[in-house]
């Protein structure tokens, strides 16, 4: 599965380059049409805008020579190409033309893309002092330099999904944290489109949709809006562990158009001005409410969040890309580092007010807040990534107590949420009705996501245990001896 969406996703952002090509080139089966070689040349002259040496002909020998030469290219960017070889290529090994166009992939479009951010998130770039030197000496230090190309390599992973965050993070509930389950619900998505083109979707709407609805509008509108090629499907995404490399690689393409956005240096700081003057006036409103319903009851309180929060997710819209833009510079004005702060700050009071009215709930809602956030948490989670597999089975084992363990509360508390009587002695309302509603949706999408939860943290099980017998068949290759020796060994094991 993961290798055919990785070669349909590959393809298409092949095809979203190649038309930049004269003539433009269709990639229709990328093993076959990689053979020749001229596929790469194409594709590696767009993406560097140099002009690189081919023959023209088709035959074996001139194939081998294009191919070589794209090889050849490559390297001398610093590329490592381990175990990738012009046979295979030429034979269309699926692993081996994958494993290339990632490598161009990641160097020609991420790598390039995330060095813009590298500053901002305090990353090291590659024009700074650890980049790779080309100069004889370096040819002594190969593996020191290999070491500090895949630290870089981490880096412009890392800065993606910094970037990838911090675009989701204007968005309140929508959490990011890899390049895999997080994007499953369409959400995260949808709120980079928010970001980067206010008023083209509406969050809220999209909360109570399936996975599968919200990523289709994600995709079609950043087709037709954003004009970004759609290189997957929802099926590609929806799925319990979805390709880390093909949604990075449709993700950069978010990052590209962001970069892309027009925007004079005057006009910036005019919206910077007016962002910070919406900012003070929200932090003193919050400040001002907070005093004024102290000795107010839980339900007036919450009506008051309520209220102020749906004014302010309205007002926002407009300073949404003001507040995200330009990350990727290394040098912030101080208006706008200023700005970046006050608005870090207003959030965080906003999240502790929110926490404060959740511990605040009557008995015994309070302990249901408390459970539901302790399971939304888990399923937000992305499996723990192990390299000892004796060890990532005792972490599973134990993730896999623990969710069950919640999970076989999940009826009580629905039922004594359902049977909550919300009224006090006179008659009053103890919670407002949308927070009760609110609860019920939270256990109707962790009733959805359950089965999925349990399957992928039962796939990180079984893949543990996997590589587990890998390590002991790969040690245990000589004979051990008697017949009943053997099976001792295995009994025991």
């Amino acid at each position: 599965q993961r290798e055919f969406t990785q070669k349909k996703t590959f393809t298409s952002w092949i095809n979203s380059i190649l038309a930049k090509h004269t003539p433009p080139y269709v990639v229709s089966d990328l093993y076959t049409d990689i053979q020749q070689g001229h596929l790469l040349l194409d594709l590696l002259e767009v993406l560097s805008g140099q002009h690189l040496p081919r023959e023209k002909g088709f035959n074996t020998f001139q194939c081998r020579s294009n191919i070589e030469n794209a090889l050849t290219f490559l390297k001398s960017r610093s590329l490592k190409l381990i175990n990738i070889h012009v046979a295979d290529i030429i034979e269309g090994k699926p692993s081996i033309v994958l494993g290339l166009i990632w490598t161009i992939i990641f160097h020609f479009h991420i790598e390039e893309l995330a060095r813009t951010l590298a500053c901002t998130y305090n990353q090291p770039s590659p024009d700074g002092p650890s980049a790779i030197d080309s100069s004889p000496k370096a040819n002594r230090s190969a593996k020191k330099s290999a070491k500090i190309k895949e630290r870089w390599k981490m880096s412009a992973t890392k800065a993606l999904l910094l970037w990838a965050k911090e675009q989701c993070s204007l968005h309140g509930s929508v959490s990011v944290t890899d390049f895999k389950s997080s994007w499953r619900s369409g959400l995260a998505f949808l709120a980079i489109i928010q970001t980067l083109r206010p008023g083209l979707v509406d969050l809220e709407k999209a909360k109570a949709r399936s996975n599968k609805e919200n990523l289709k509008e994600a995709f079609r509108i950043a087709e037709l809006e954003l004009n970004i090629p759609r290189l997957l499907e929802p099926e590609d995404v929806d799925t319990v562990n979805p390709d880390e490399k093909s949604i990075m690689t449709y993700v950069a393409q978010f990052l590209q158009y962001s970069k892309n956005l027009p925007e004079s240096e005057e006009d910036m700081q005019e919206k910077v001005r007016e962002a910070m003057g919406w900012l003070a006036a929200q932090e003193k409103k919050l400040a001002k409410l907070l005093v004024e319903t102290e000795n107010e009851t839980y339900y007036q309180k919450y009506k008051e969040m309520m209220s102020f929060m749906e004014t302010f997710n309205q007002e926002k819209v407009p300073f949404l890309p003001v507040l995200s833009s330009k990350r990727g510079e290394a040098e912030l004005s101080e208006g706008q580092q200023q700005m970046r702060e006050e608005w870090d700050k207003v959030i965080s009071q906003i999240n502790k007010w929110k926490a404060k009215l959740d511990q605040m709930l009557p008995s015994p809602l309070g302990s249901i807040e408390a459970w539901l956030q302790e399971v939304e948490r888990m399923q937000a989670e992305d499996l723990p990534d192990l390299q000892d597999p004796f060890k990532a089975m005792s972490v599973f084992r134990e993730i896999i107590v623990i969710f069950k363990g919640l999970m076989d509360c999940f009826d009580s508390h629905l039922d004594t949420l359902q049977s909550f009587k919300n009224e006090d002695e006179k008659n009053m309302p103890l919670v407002l009705p949308e927070k009760l509603e609110e609860m019920k949706r939270r256990f109707s999408n962790i009733r959805s996501a359950n089965p999925s939860t349990f399957l992928e943290y039962h796939y990180g099980l079984c893949s543990a245990i996997a590589n587990e017998v890998k390590l002991k068949l790969n040690i245990w290759d000589v004979k051990y001896g008697t017949k009943e020796s053997v099976e001792s060994l295995l009994e025991n094991w």
